[in-house]
């Protein structure tokens, strides 16, 4: 099995994977990245609730290089109280 790294980008920070994880599958590694990338989100919404628009990713590489990006960009305008 290939070795993927999951790297968090939270705007311009990024966060790089120094463990990675073995996965069988392209199909897999979307997968763990999507719901990875989920459960990011839904932190960032709890922490941000009227701030300025936020973008999150996880961008997964293996040893040849990038191998895919899954993305989250969200903004929240309040029009009233």
């Amino acid at each position: 099995m290939r070795r993927y790294y999951f790297d968090l980008r939270e705007g311009d920070d990024l966060s790089p994977d120094e463990e990675g994880l073995e996965l069988p599958s392209i199909e897999r590694v979307q997968e763990e990245a999507a719901r990875s990338l989920a459960d990011m989100a839904r932190d960032a919404v709890r922490k941000n609730r009227d701030g300025p628009g936020h973008q999150i990713a996880i961008e997964v590489r293996d040893n040849h290089g990038p191998v895919l990006q899954v993305k989250f960009t969200f903004e929240i305008d309040r029009h009233r109280d």
